[in-house]
């Protein structure tokens, strides 16, 4: 299966369990990666073959900017099931990153990494 990436989607989301979260929001960083076969794209230089990362990009953007909801797992799971509903997209791993999470000492970062796939 080839794989197709991106990485540091940034949006602002209202996302998180803690009032402040959902009233001021934070910025969410996503990372993707399709899998699917290329092969059909490649042989005929044709967009409509694969998929078109550009789409995909705003639409897990739009989920991000979205309807809030308390946990980042749910936030993954919902942009693994937009990422799906493109045909030649048969496997998806997602990242959330929450830089910004209510923690109360120092940290880099925090995330869920989830992979669906039609199977």
């Amino acid at each position: 299966m080839d794989r197709v990436a991106l990485r540091g989607l940034k949006a602002r989301g209202h996302h998180g369990v803690f009032p402040k979260e959902r009233n001021e929001g934070q910025t969410f960083i996503v990372d993707l990666v399709l899998g699917l076969d290329t092969r059909p794209a490649a042989a005929d230089d044709d967009l409509s073959r694969t998929v078109h990362y550009g789409v995909v990009a705003e639409e897990v953007v739009a989920v991000v900017e979205g309807d809030p909801v308390d946990l980042i797992e749910t936030l993954a799971e919902r942009i693994a099931q937009v990422c799906l509903k493109h045909d030649v997209v048969e496997e998806v791993e997602v990242v959330v990153h929450k830089p910004d999470a209510p923690i109360t000492v120092p940290f880099d970062d925090v995330t869920i990494t989830i992979t669906r796939s039609r199977v």
